[in-house]
């Protein structure tokens, strides 16, 4: 019996571009209770990363395979195959690297191997989706002699900035910030570089702020006024705005916001022709506002969710969806005057006439700091099987 562990170094969730550092330990436990102990075998080991895309039938109409690419081999379970048994299409794989070759393990004897993959830059991000989704894994495959392969899956997440592989880095390293006391590979500070990059993005795109101004109008004249100071975010930022009814000739009685994900299949993949978009609801702020001047509402963009993007297969797009509750009488107070004869007691009325509109403001969601991410990921940097 070996164990095999496999352990993320920096967590498990990374950013397109970025390298993905695994360290993989197989282990010969030795058993307290064990009256006799062997050593043990593996003819091969190998690792590889794959992006694995599931479509739901009912939404998606994806073209058929081309069945002259099926490998007879990929049958055989002595053929590496690092998706075997995995739903979907695998639309992205790494070549595969060789950790080793015919290892001999004594009883309770352990040795470790690094695994150093750079991320694709031009895959899509991982996302679960009401019609499709992308799972990142990497696998690892091991083989004792004349046994079928055993796969050690270790899933991680893959967040995708824009404009990162566009950005050449200075030849002259004298120019970056570096540590001269550490000694450092080329690879690995290329991905710090490229980390402290997109950190340097992010901030710059959604730090900016300006004034912005709605009208919130109905058919009967103005409600009031929606102000935001920015509609550029990063996945764990707060959403804010703020309402002025003071200036409106209708009466608003209630109004919600709703921090909403729209998911549309491109127009060729269609199951049918003008399909209904997805729309997931992350946020959600209600409050009744009769005689209300002012009001406010904040809402967490969540750092489990998928900032947006698009593929040749499906877009997400983020907004901000609004309705409004207003009095059918533009004028009047909605209150009535009880028949007390010593006091005067003010009561709602019964019933009233209402109307209501919605109203779709589009944002931009960004990712962010992969490190921040990790601490709300729902997958492990510690994946392990027994052989």
């Amino acid at each position: 019996m070996i164990e095999v562990l496999a352990k993320l170094g920096r967590g498990p969730v990374f950013l397109a571009g970025e390298v993905l550092d695994c360290v993989i330990t197989f282990t010969n436990p030795l058993s307290a209770s064990s009256t006799s102990a062997s050593s043990e075998m593996l003819a091969w080991a190998s690792a590889q990363i794959h992006c694995q895309f599931h479509a739901s039938e009912n939404r998606v109409a994806l073209p058929p395979s081309d069945g002259s690419k099926h490998d007879v081999q990929a049958e055989n379970e002595t053929v590496f195959v690092p998706n075997r048994g995995e739903r979907g299409q695998c639309i992205l794989s790494t070549p595969p690297k060789i950790l080793f070759c015919d290892l001999r393990l004594d009883p309770g004897e352990s040795k470790s191997y690094s695994y150093c993959e750079t991320l694709p830059v031009d895959g899509p991000p991982s996302f679960r989706g009401q019609s499709v989704k992308y799972v990142y894994k990497l696998t690892i495959g091991c083989q004792r002699v004349n046994s079928p392969i055993k796969l050690l899956r270790v899933p991680f997440r893959v967040l995708v900035l824009h404009g990162l592989k566009d950005y050449q880095f200075p030849q002259d390293e004298a120019v970056a910030p570096s540590n001269p006391f550490l000694e450092e590979e080329e690879g690995l500070k290329k991905d710090s570089r490229l980390a402290d990059l997109a950190t340097e993005l992010l901030m710059v795109a959604t730090s900016r702020r300006s004034l912005h101004l709605y009208n919130i109008s109905n058919t009967r004249g103005k409600v009031g006024t929606f102000c935001i100071f920015k509609t550029v975010y990063k996945i764990g930022e707060d959403v804010i705005g703020t309402f002025n009814f003071s200036e409106g000739d209708i009466p608003c009685l209630q109004f919600s916001v709703s921090l909403q994900t729209e998911e549309s299949i491109q127009e060729e993949f269609q199951r049918r022709r003008g399909q209904p978009v997805s729309f997931t609801v992350h946020a959600r702020h209600q409050e009744s506002c009769l005689h209300t001047a002012q009001s406010s509402f904040s809402l967490p963009i969540p750092l489990s969710s998928t900032p947006g993007f698009t593929t040749n297969v499906v877009s997400l797009k983020w907004r901000l969806h609004f309705e409004f509750v207003t009095s059918g009488e533009s004028t009047g107070t909605c209150l009535v005057r009880g028949s007390q004869s010593e006091a005067v007691t003010w009561t709602g009325v019964e019933q009233m006439e209402v109307d209501t509109f919605s109203w779709d403001l589009p944002i931009k969601v960004l990712p962010t700091n992969p490190i921040l991410a990790s601490y709300v990921s729902q997958f492990s940097s510690t994946n392990s099987i027994t052989i």
